[in-house]
């Protein structure tokens, strides 16, 4: 059981990695063993974030005393939190192959929702899981080149064949 002062230290440690996160989501990770977790840990140091283990009832007060009315406590499962200061666009891909990573070893790592911290908007796990799978900025970015050129090849190609021609 933690003290008084030990719960004071978690909700303010709670608190600085939500004033300092664009969105905060929550996983279960109730069967995944300690070195998997130190992957996402790894993971969301490389991004600049963080993935802590709080109480549910802490982590509530946290986001109250920042003006979020969110509660985890609604999570039936164990709830861990993992906080970022990038964009969800950004994270969820990874985070996302990680899951599959440990999906592939029998190991279940559930992203269960989370929150947007600066519209206060709630994100459910199937948008997590629509948001990982788009694709990157520069892969849209290649195909809309592609797109964007492909007349003028076959302009080119039909000119070179009329060349041909004659």
């Amino acid at each position: 059981m933690l003290t008084k002062e030990q719960k004071k230290q978690s909700i303010a440690r709670g608190e600085n990695s939500i004033s300092k996160s664009n969105h905060i989501l929550f996983a279960d990770f109730t069967a995944i063993p300690t070195a998997d977790i130190k992957k996402l840990r790894t993971i969301m140091r490389e991004l600049g974030g963080s993935f802590m283990v709080m109480k549910k009832r802490l982590m509530r007060i946290s986001f109250k005393n920042k003006g979020i009315d969110f509660d985890p406590v609604r999570f039936e499962r164990q709830a861990g939190m993992i906080a970022s200061p990038k964009t969800l666009y950004d994270v969820a891909p990874k985070i996302q192959a990680l899951v599959k990573e440990l999906a592939k070893a029998k190991k279940e790592l559930l992203i269960l929702g989370g929150i947007t911290v600066e519209t206060k908007q709630e994100i459910t796990a199937e948008d997590f899981v629509k948001i990982a799978q788009l694709p990157t900025r520069e892969a849209l970015v290649t195909h809309i080149a592609f797109i964007l050129t492909l007349p003028i090849k076959k302009v080119m190609m039909a000119l070179h064949e009329l060349k041909l021609q004659k």
